[in-house]
């Protein structure tokens, strides 16, 4: 598996990421346990301190946990910790670009939501 890395972003934060898509699309369950850092590093051809570190992001914010000489583990909550961090970050940074880009473009609120439906036929 080949993973390329955005060089916009520190790469622990999109193995932080990567792990978060795989949480939300259920490769990984609450309670089930996450490749090693070492999986991790192999598979995504990058240093092992770098996996270390996205997964401590994930650990901070409680949406893995650590078994004392077993791994990481997903947290019961997990999906619902990263989706309101998502949607956070989705209202935050997309949303309020796309509307100061709008007031610009000197479009309504009507014209955005006709744009968004057109798009969600698609």
């Amino acid at each position: 598996m080949t993973i390329t890395f955005d060089d916009n972003l520190p790469i622990f934060q999109q193995v932080a990421h990567i792990i978060e898509d795989d949480i939300l699309n259920g490769t990984f369950q609450v309670d089930e346990q996450i490749l090693s850092v070492a999986q991790f590093s192999q598979l995504f051809q990058i240093n092992p301190a770098t996996v270390v570190k996205g997964i401590g992001l994930l650990v901070n914010e409680e949406i893995l946990y650590k078994k004392r000489g077993l791994g990481m583990f997903v947290a019961a909550d997990a999906k619902e910790k990263i989706h309101m961090k998502r949607r956070e970050r989705f209202t935050k940074e997309l949303l309020s670009g796309l509307l100061n880009e709008a007031d610009k473009l000197g479009l309504t609120t009507g014209d955005i939501i006709d744009m968004i439906t057109q798009l969600r036929k698609d």
